[in-house]
């Protein structure tokens, strides 16, 4: 396990070496993320990285997004999955349902992963009633085995549900160092995190 990650970490920071493909989010300056829906503001600095999954999605990293991501999903409408679809027909991602409520988003995430990523064991750990964005929110905690690595990784997210539209940030990372690594860090862009009208 512990091999797999040096090797892990080895690749990332191959991967993630040309920083100039990615763009350098400061801290302290507000910015706008996830096509504008949001307004953050970060007490470090990060980069925005140039590959998404979806128009609704925003990532952030420090070390390379296998170590350290912040995801912002902002404003996905009612009929959209949180991502793109790799295969529409043959693996049908959720979809945000004009009937979800709070304790909906994490059952979203989760089949999201199955689905699009192929993970198998996906478990949503605490459920807790959260203020996100100024809106009445969850927070939950998430963990998940990706068969690709064999990593563990452990997650954070908060979301809410506005005007049938759903905002949603996670972070994740290994359980292993880097997931208490930037936890505080996240969760002090949640605080400051703004919705954007």
């Amino acid at each position: 396990m512990k091999n797999k990650l040096l090797l892990l970490i080895g690749a990332a920071a191959i991967v993630s070496s040309p920083v100039s493909a990615h763009k350098i989010v400061e801290p302290g300056e507000p910015r706008k993320v996830a096509k504008g829906t949001f307004t953050a503001i970060s007490g470090q600095q990060w980069n925005r990285l140039q590959q998404k999954e979806g128009k609704y999605q925003e990532v952030w990293s420090v070390d390379g997004h296998q170590l350290n991501r912040i995801a912002f999903y902002g404003a996905v409408p009612i009929d959209k999955p949180l991502i793109k679809e790799r295969h529409k027909k043959r693996a049908p991602l959720p979809k945000v349902q004009a009937n979800m409520l709070l304790p909906d988003i994490p059952i979203l995430l989760e089949r999201t992963y199955r689905t699009q990523y192929g993970i198998p064991n996906f478990e949503i750990g605490l459920q807790e009633p959260a203020k996100f964005i100024g809106q009445d929110g969850i927070r939950f905690e998430y963990s998940y085995t990706n068969p690709d690595d064999e990593v563990k990784r452990r997650g954070e997210s908060f979301g809410a549900l506005v005007d049938g539209e759903l905002y949603l940030v996670t972070y994740e990372a290994p359980s292993l160092y880097y997931f208490e690594k930037e936890k505080e860090e996240f969760r002090g862009v949640v605080e400051r995190l703004e919705l954007r009208n």
